[in-house]
């Protein structure tokens, strides 16, 4: 290779070929742009001026290289003199890559000079290795680094790995345990209790849109209270072991909760035996509850406040019927036209007859039922229907007769048909609740249930072992409530007592009221606010 500073040069000759290829592309830049004639090809330098420029020609280190923007911004405030740019000889492989870069640059300069003036591209640094082994970690095992931080730090970096902290953080953030629910959200809890003569049932409730809550937590076992209630008249020591060690759970479930309001009640079981107060002090010493016995026209009041969601807006006329487990409670209601917002207020006539599927089944037997059987309790239970007084329902009908009036069954039994009718492989609360059924479709599934047997009826899980030996007495129950009122539909409704005991704290609370208020101030505010926007317009 022939010394720099030996004299010129042929064009490209003694140069790696990344110089040349530098050569010729600042030949070509200079030679081309906005149409100027190339300018005359660098004088070489003296030797003296080469000496002073290389005197030892030693490697140059990378700390003391000259970043690549700053070298075209040089150039540029050179006004393009032909001694701004001086060919270098490569002396190491470092300066080959530098002089390699510079050729590049020169190539890509001309497109974004026309793309725009003064737009500089991102310089995108590497991480530094520490940094790169915590971006490669998943966020959800995310640790904070132990070791010194380093000196210098990619501030984008930094904000990625904080959004990955947060992340990993709120998805290993714990979820609200349930006993947490009512402090968490102020208290605006109800709870409910219904111990029956079957069940004993619990719902946590809390208000949303008006006549509207959302379940927070249900509870319901099988405890059959009143199981022997009907032959002695008093509840029995096993009865009443399986009903505290069911309300033990209502209770635990209850202590951890911040509640507004809760009612707790029992109904025909408590209070048809000699002994239900007694049975009352028990439970209240060894759980802590405080549980009332109400009477009959409350619990048939109840019933139709928890369906009043299900009655549409033209419907005039209603029978509703709880089938329980010691009693059944009966509501006849007709709607005019100044319809009141809660329906139990439109009860015209109303009974409790002392008659339910456990004290029917065991008077009639319950497991082996034959249509002789069947027919005896269905008897039964229309004598007990005979005395009561109620005008036709037909008197009262509307225009639309028989259109305006429809039955609705909140119970245990007109569920498990409903059950039946859908062939459900599994009970789903969901499809059968609001769910309507005609005359034939409900004798058409009293008439497959008869012919079933125990074992049959027991297979079924929309009935269970539970209700095998009870379904067929509320069955004819429900067929003595549709002889003595004909329709032909029946609507089936999941819900009782319960729902209609937090239907009632709500509305005397007021939350549904005072939610439509704020609901309508917000409607308020918002159309003064346009009227005052137009007015500042004009």
């Amino acid at each position: 290779m022939e010394d720099p500073g030996s004299g010129a040069k042929p064009p490209y000759s003694g140069a790696s070929k990344e110089g040349r290829a530098e050569q010729k592309a600042q030949k070509r830049g200079r030679g081309k742009r906005r149409g100027r004639k190339a300018s005359p090809p660098p004088k070489p330098l003296s030797e003296d001026r080469a000496v002073a420029a290389a005197p030892d020609r030693r490697p140059v280190k990378q700390d003391e290289q000259t970043p690549a923007r700053k070298r075209k911004r040089r150039r540029k405030n050179s006004g393009g003199k032909p001694g701004a740019i001086q060919s270098v000889q490569p002396v190491a492989s470092t300066e080959a890559q530098r002089v390699s870069t510079q050729g590049a640059e020169a190539k890509s300069g001309k497109r974004r000079r026309r793309g725009g003036q003064g737009r500089q591209a991102a310089q995108v640094r590497p991480l530094a290795p520490g940094k790169a082994v915590e971006a490669a970690r998943p966020a959800a095992s995310y640790a904070p680094p132990t070791g010194p931080k380093p000196a210098k730090q990619d501030a984008h970096a930094e904000r990625g790995q904080g959004r990955d902290r947060a992340k990993a953080e709120h998805h290993h953030r714990p979820f609200p345990r349930h006993d947490a629910f009512g402090d968490e959200h102020g208290g605006d809890y109800y709870a409910a209790l219904d111990l029956g003569t079957n069940n004993c049932r619990l719902l946590i409730a809390q208000p949303t849109r008006p006549g509207q809550f959302r379940v927070v937590d249900a509870f319901s076992r099988i405890v059959r209270l009143g199981e022997g209630l009907g032959t002695s008249g008093r509840l029995s020591q096993e009865a009443m072991d399986r009903a505290v060690e069911a309300l033990k759970v209502c209770a635990a479930k209850l202590s951890g909760l911040t509640l507004r309001r809760k009612r707790l009640i029992a109904t025909e079981a408590c209070r048809a035996a000699a002994n239900g107060e007694e049975f009352l002090r028990r439970v209240r010493q060894e759980t802590g509850l405080e549980l009332e016995i109400i009477n009959r026209e409350t619990e048939a009041r109840l019933a139709v406040s928890g369906c009043a969601s299900l009655v549409g807006r033209e419907t005039r006329s209603i029978v509703l019927f709880d089938i329980g487990g010691g009693s059944s409670e009966i509501a006849v209601i007709r709607i005019g036209d100044n319809r009141s917002t809660r329906l139990a207020n439109h009860i015209t006539h109303w009974t409790s007859l002392p008659v339910g599927v456990v004290t029917l089944s065991e008077r009639h037997g319950g497991r082996d039922v034959t249509p002789a059987v069947f027919e005896a309790m269905t008897a039964e239970v229309a004598a007990m229907l005979d005395g009561f007084d109620c005008p036709p329902i037909a008197a009262a009908a509307g225009a639309g007769g028989e259109e305006d009036f429809h039955l609705i069954g909140t119970s245990g039994t007109v569920t498990t048909l409903a059950g039946v009718h859908l062939d459900l492989p599994r009970y789903d609360r969901r499809r059968v609740d609001g769910l309507w059924l005609t005359d034939a479709e409900v004798s058409a599934m009293q008439a497959k249930l008869l012919s079933w047997d125990y074992a049959s009826r027991a297979a079924n899980p929309c009935i269970g072992p539970d209700r095998a030996d009870l379904v067929l007495a509320g069955c004819a129950i429900l067929e003595a409530i549709r002889r003595r009122w004909p329709s032909s539909r029946m609507r089936v409704a999941d819900r009782g007592l319960r729902e209609g005991l937090l239907t009632d704290m709500m509305a005397d609370d007021g939350v549904w009221r005072r939610h439509r208020h704020r609901r309508q101030g917000q409607k308020d505010h918002k159309d003064q606010g346009g009227k005052d926007h137009g007015a500042r317009r004009s």
